[in-house]
């Protein structure tokens, strides 16, 4: 099998990109306003314990992890982490086949 990506192959992986950073960008509004809305609520109804700081960390964990896989920073559980894996499983198998 060749490593050889065809200009097609390029270019709809470059879409499917484009499509998840800016799925990306999404979620960053989305939070930004919920965030800033629920800091608005905690500090206009309770001003005395901060709560919101609870949802804002839990949620910005997400949106990193949305981030970094977005922009493909993460080297592990990408493309290439899941074709290694599968020949690393599939030569284990045809390696226990012979003994």
């Amino acid at each position: 099998m060749s490593n050889y990506k065809s200009e097609y192959e390029r270019y709809e992986e470059a879409k499917k990109q484009v499509k998840e950073i800016k799925s990306f960008y999404r979620h960053l509004l989305v939070y930004i306003l919920c965030t800033g809305f629920m800091i608005y609520i905690n500090l206009r109804f309770s001003p005395q314990y901060l709560w919101f700081l609870w949802s804002a960390f839990g949620w910005g964990i997400g949106l990193l992890f949305h981030g970094l896989a977005a922009f493909k920073v993460v080297p592990f559980f990408g493309k290439d982490w899941e074709k290694r894996k599968i020949d690393e499983l599939m030569d284990k198998d045809q390696k226990n086949k012979w003994e």
